[in-house]
């Protein structure tokens, strides 16, 4: 019986040399495509378990990587990382399109059917891929409501699904309330869920490490977020059977 296979894969991208966790399914015929952003921490453990969960469910999917294979620990060197990129629009669609042009020259990844999920500041930049036009299937993001530039989201060009947890300062309501009429204004075809009592990074198992104040793991709202990702890929890239 032939299982997933993974391996590392590195590529160029924000001047660093970023490292992703690539994860095939088994078989040898062409599959729908899953690009995977990480928190702000970086790529780690538990993205890499996601990917090949995925894999496991017939899809080629790609963990990318943030930081050129760093796991940033102290929340201060992350914030000290993170903050400018997260607004730098373009930084982090260069930091995209680097790890999607990755996955979609996998030979087992079908290019045309490739969706991008990310989480925090992995999210952000899964939307921005949106906001830049690029053709995907759909984009599902967790403690990621950021917002673009004027105009910017009109281009993207698939359903867009988001989960917050409503007890999350760093995406409050008011932070909801603005992606919202982004995304409204926009046309997109969007839908938000909002995880009764959750903090930020609730789908995150806890850490050994600091972490930001309001942060927290809910694991009842951790598994529903999963599972709604798997019900939007579902939805928009099918032919995993």
């Amino acid at each position: 019986m032939t299982t997933l296979t993974t391996r590392t894969v590195t590529y160029p991208a924000d001047d660093l040399t970023m490292v992703g966790h690539l994860a095939l399914p088994a078989g040898t015929g062409r599959r729908p495509a899953v690009l995977i952003g990480p928190e702000g921490v970086g790529l780690g453990d538990v993205e890499r378990r996601r990917a090949e969960a995925l894999a496991e469910l017939g899809y080629v999917a790609l963990a990318f990587d943030l930081h050129g294979g760093r796991y940033l620990a102290d929340p201060e060197e992350m914030l000290a990382r993170c903050l400018p990129l997260l607004a730098d629009p373009d930084r982090m669609r260069g930091i995209g399109h680097a790890a999607l042009d990755v996955l979609r020259a996998e030979p087992r990844a079908d290019p045309d059917r490739t969706a991008a999920v990310g989480y925090g500041t992995g999210g952000a930049v899964a939307l921005e891929l949106g906001r830049d036009g690029v053709d995907l299937r759909a984009i599902g993001t967790v403690n990621a409501l950021t917002t673009g530039r004027p105009g910017e989201a009109a281009r993207i060009r698939c359903p867009v699904w988001a989960g917050v947890g409503s007890q999350d300062p760093i995406m409050p309501a008011a932070q909801r309330e603005a992606f919202t009429a982004e995304m409204e204004a926009a046309g997109v075809d969007w839908r938000l869920t909002v995880y009764g009592g959750a903090l930020h990074a609730f789908h995150h198992p806890p850490v050994d490490h600091t972490v930001l104040p309001g942060v927290g793991h809910h694991p009842r709202h951790a598994q529903r977020a999963w599972r709604d990702i798997l019900a939007l890929l579902t939805e928009c890239l099918p032919g995993t059977e």
